[in-house]
């Protein structure tokens, strides 16, 4: 008050100081609670998820808002793809679904739940890219469009292929690996045979010409 009395101009000067520094406190403080407001309402999506081809994946997805249900809330759930104001794929409400997925997704939800999962079934190399999902409710304050900027980037792997031999082809070939060794290996018994003959044909040509000469020399005394 002692400066203000002493220094007229004090007042004046704190009124202009006051005047130019409002506008930029509110400017901030309007900036403040629009982003207090935006965070108080969304969709969360995984931001990445991986999946093998010809399998199935399933996208996890929740909601949140601060405002009331409203008496009817006519709860949609809508799906897009590549971008989130891309190409809708899936929409609970009618049915629809992309022709690109047609028999490949299911969506496991149902109003009034704020969570679900949508699942894609025969994983296809075409498959690999972003999905948005959209949230359209009424509330207390009017009709409301929930929706997740940054969706989920779907990787798409190729399954591992094991090469394994055909129990035919391995019998084959340990049957032939059999053959073979027998063609290796005489038969004992049929040895022995041969041998038998063998001393049989030599035996029978040493003593045929003693008989034939024996027989000879009884003839001649007769």
């Amino acid at each position: 008050m002692v400066l203000l009395v002493s220094f007229p101009g004090g007042i004046r000067a704190l009124v202009w100081v006051l005047l130019l520094l409002l506008p930029a406190a509110c400017l901030q403080a309007g900036h403040s609670a629009g982003s207090n407001r935006k965070r108080l309402y969304g969709v969360n999506q995984p931001a990445r998820l991986s999946g093998v081809q010809g399998g199935s994946i399933e996208i996890p997805f929740s909601f949140y808002f601060p405002w009331e249900f409203a008496k009817n809330p006519q709860m949609r759930i809508l799906w897009r793809w590549k971008n989130f104001i891309g190409e809708p794929i899936y929409n609970a409400t009618s049915g629809f679904i992309h022709a690109h997925f047609k028999d490949r997704l299911i969506l496991n939800w149902t109003q009034p739940q704020t969570s679900g999962v949508l699942r894609i079934l025969d994983l296809q190399e075409k498959d690999q890219n972003k999905y948005f999902c959209q949230v359209y409710l009424n509330t207390g304050e009017g009709r409301k469009i929930l929706k997740s900027a940054v969706g989920t980037q779907l990787i798409i792997t190729h399954a591992v292929s094991i090469t394994m031999q055909s129990p035919s082809i391995v019998t084959s070939a340990v049957t032939t690996a059999g053959l073979e060794d027998t063609e290796g290996q005489r038969n004992p018994s049929l040895v022995n045979i041969g041998a038998m003959v063998g001393v049989v044909v030599t035996t029978a040509v040493l003593i045929t010409p003693i008989y034939v000469m024996l027989i000879f020399l009884w003839w001649k005394k007769r």
